[in-house]
């Protein structure tokens, strides 16, 4: 007993050369699991065969669920359009996997799934070494019917007129004109603007002028190389709208557009056919090739016809086309947009008034300040556009009885003048 004890306090002297044997036994004991950590990785994992098993449960877990995906996408492309319908050809081009990017663009097999009303006119683009005419054309086309526009906006707002409309446009113009702001950024405005007002209700005519603002600072922001500061948008208002009203606007109207801002606009198509009709070299398709003397005649048609409401019954590319008509002739139309005069004969007919009163008044090309030569036809010009749509409105009095004119609306939108904004 008297050794045990004597033992005991060796040990616990920390003495380790006169430890007793129960001592060695614990220090053994707790020295185990050291030794175990230090054994070699291989002995430590799951037998050979285990982890195969598990390699293999997962692959065809995996393969289930790809199947799965593949059957419920299978199921909808069918049921996207009923056999009643399409005559059982289904009018979707078939993709495997929505994520891949090796996407056929085979035009003959495109005509092989669209259904029957699908009208698809054929390219007028020349052969491109960058990319295929073919599907660059139905893009556009696509974008064209994606952003949809109507002139029955003033219905969903009881206290707006249609002539409320083209004082607010006619004033975007002088804006444009003041800050050397380019046609495309005109026309993404007035985009912007008609397609908003088709998702709202019962807008109230003090609210035009901060709408048409902030379209017109979206699309600047969008278009330009050195877009004009908010504080400047604010400042045309003549405090009419203030700088936050302008940002809470464009969160709303960015939401209620739900971010689509890239739309083929009207200037757009023009661009495309009076390059199309000119084109003589075509590496340098993207290099304007047309006069310019031209291409702004018919922009001052195409702006004149614009603050109609009646314009957003066609499409913009028949407008386009109908204006270029006017200039040119249905030969040149066809060429360069591939519609045929039963497409565009009564969009011809509709701007047959608006082109009267544009022919009287002359048109030239303006200079501007820190504008290339060859880029300022590009830039958006302002002038009696009030006046001439007037006249066009008396003319045609006969045959549409009781319309508007927009003089009768002055002070509802009272901007300052061009001539104080230097």
């Amino acid at each position: 007993m008297y050794q045990n004890c004597f033992a005991d306090l060796r040990w616990r002297s920390g003495n380790p050369k006169k430890m007793s044997r129960r001592s060695s036994r614990l220090q053994a004991k707790q020295q185990q699991p050291l030794s175990c950590q230090e054994e070699s990785p291989q002995e430590l994992q799951a037998p050979e065969h285990l982890q195969t098993r598990k390699r293999r449960t997962a692959e065809e877990i995996k393969k289930r669920e790809d199947g799965k995906i593949a059957k419920k996408h299978q199921y909808e492309i069918k049921s996207c359009w009923p056999p009643t319908i399409t005559g059982g050809i289904s009018p979707c081009i078939i993709i495997e996997t929505p994520h891949k990017e090796s996407v056929t663009t085979d035009f003959s097999r495109f005509k092989k799934y669209r259904f029957r009303n699908f009208f698809i006119n054929p390219s007028p683009l020349p052969e491109l070494n960058w990319g295929n005419s073919k599907d660059v054309w139905l893009n556009i086309l696509k974008k064209e019917n994606r952003y949809a526009h109507c002139k029955h906006f003033t219905s969903l707002h009881s206290s707006l007129q249609p002539h409320m409309r083209s004082i607010l446009l006619d004033w975007l113009l002088e804006v444009c004109e003041v800050y050397a702001l380019h046609r495309e950024t005109f026309y993404l405005a007035q985009d912007f603007f008609d397609r908003f007002m088709l998702t709202q209700k019962n807008i109230n005519k003090s609210m035009l002028q901060l709408i048409g603002i902030t379209s017109l600072f979206i699309a600047s922001k969008l278009e330009e190389i050195y877009a004009p500061k908010i504080q400047e948008f604010a400042y045309v208002t003549d405090g009419a709208c203030s700088e936050d009203d302008i940002i809470r606007m464009e969160l709303i109207m960015l939401k209620a557009l739900k971010w689509e801002l890239c739309p083929v606009t009207i200037i757009s198509w023009l661009n495309l056919y009076l390059q199309v009709d000119a084109l003589k070299d075509v590496p340098k398709v993207l290099l304007p090739q047309y006069s310019q003397e031209k291409f702004i005649q018919i922009a001052q048609l195409l702006d004149l016809c614009i603050l109609d409401v009646n314009s957003l019954d066609f499409q913009y590319r028949t407008l386009a086309a109908a204006a270029l008509c006017h200039y040119t002739s249905i030969e040149v139309v066809k060429k360069a947009s591939g519609l045929d005069w039963d497409s565009i004969s009564e969009c011809v007919e509709w701007m047959v008034p608006f082109a009267n009163v544009t022919r009287k008044v002359p048109v030239k090309l303006k200079n501007f300040k820190k504008v290339a030569v060859e880029d300022r036809h590009n830039i958006q010009t302002h002038t009696s556009y009030l006046d001439m749509l007037e006249e066009v409105n008396s003319g045609a009095a006969s045959t549409a009885p009781g319309q508007l004119s927009p003089v009768s609306t002055g002070g509802i939108i009272t901007p300052p003048k061009s001539t104080e904004k230097k």
